[in-house]
């Protein structure tokens, strides 16, 4: 299914690296105006170049995501530098994993409360037909005693996103969420716990049926198809992208 966006205007939040790299570069490829934000200025640039090079408007801006008035002046600059918003993808993670306050607030203040800002911020900007992605974890789904926070804010952003999409039903604008499995990318989690933990890389690709972990590219074309006017009657949905690894090998 090819899915056409040229003409729409696509903000990627947590788009510098992995998934949201992949998925802006996705929806650039598709012909979409896209702005991304992270805190890494290099990355960050990177990306834009990248969106740009594809023969799209590009716009980067580096915002600390655990910043509610950071997260308020990027949005409008955004919009205002795309032309427009038809779709907002909140994908920015804190990784917190420890039980103590940090993971907590981390996990808590990023991966929460970025998808509640980001979103509160965007809406006002968006027409009948707009999309709302949130990007989640198949942590959210099973206990863990490993990532507590990370796997506690997760769940908690699917039933946000459910609720999102009863709250904006009545404007036109549709809320989903992709819940990603283990995805492995240069600079990523997982390429680093490939040499620094073998151990748990190894136990974590047991758990996969197809034996590898997945790619953000994967995800990124979940993430357009719920985007895209193929998905018109689909919201309220947490999809689990994960190569089988819920289920086990």
């Amino acid at each position: 299914m090819m899915k056409d966006f040229a003409g729409k205007h696509v903000i990627v939040m947590g788009g510098s690296r992995g998934i949201g790299r992949s998925t802006a570069l996705a929806f650039a490829r598709r012909g979409a105006a896209v702005s991304i934000c992270a805190r890494s200025p290099g990355p960050l640039a990177a990306t834009r170049q990248e969106i740009a090079d594809l023969g799209v408007s590009a716009h980067a801006a580096s915002v600390d995501l655990a910043d509610a008035a950071a997260i308020d002046a990027y949005l409008p600059e955004a919009v205002k530098a795309l032309g427009g918003l038809d779709i907002l993808v909140n994908n920015a993670s804190g990784f917190g994993h420890s039980d103590d306050e940090a993971g907590w607030g981390a996990s808590f203040g990023v991966d929460m409360m970025a998808v509640v800002r980001g979103s509160h911020a965007a809406v006002p900007h968006m027409a009948p037909g707009g999309a709302i992605v949130n990007i989640s974890s198949i942590s959210g789904l099973r206990a863990s005693a490993r990532s507590a926070p990370y796997g506690a804010i997760k769940a908690a952003v699917m039933h946000y996103t459910a609720s999102q999409a009863k709250m904006l039903a009545r404007q036109g604008i549709r809320v989903n969420c992709v819940a990603p499995g283990s995805v492995e990318f240069p600079g990523g989690t997982w390429e680093d716990r490939k040499t620094s933990n073998p151990d748990l890389y190894n136990a974590t690709l047991a758990t996969i049926p197809f034996g590898r972990m997945g790619r953000p590219e994967e995800i990124a074309e979940v993430v357009l198809f719920l985007a895209s006017e193929q998905a018109s009657w689909v919201t309220g949905q947490s999809l689990v992208v994960d190569g089988g690894q819920l289920v086990g090998p």
